[in-house]
């Protein structure tokens, strides 16, 4: 059996059962990828802070992160930065 996606006549044969598949995968993955670049960017931010928290505990610095990451992930649902966006574009056409 040819496993060859080229035909003889050069065109190239993709199956469009998979191909609404493939890009629903490839948009969750491009989602995911910009929340966890969105957390490490507002993690960043608040490493950078100017001075000692005086409520500051370790509980605290725990909720501050899972909110900050529950952020994160409501933004790259959205529209967010673009990022996924412009992954899609890059890859829409090898899938």
């Amino acid at each position: 059996m040819n496993m060859n996606p080229i035909l003889s006549s050069g065109k190239s044969v993709a199956p469009a059962a998979t191909s609404a598949t493939d890009h629903e995968a490839l948009t969750k993955a491009a989602k995911a990828f910009e929340a966890v670049f969105m957390r490490q960017m507002i993690s960043s931010m608040r490493s950078a802070s100017l001075g000692e928290d005086l409520m500051g505990s370790n509980a605290t610095e725990q909720f501050r992160d899972m909110a900050d990451a529950r952020v994160a992930d409501t933004m790259a649902e959205g529209r967010g930065l673009g990022i996924a966006t412009m992954l899609l574009k890059q890859f829409e056409g090898r899938i």
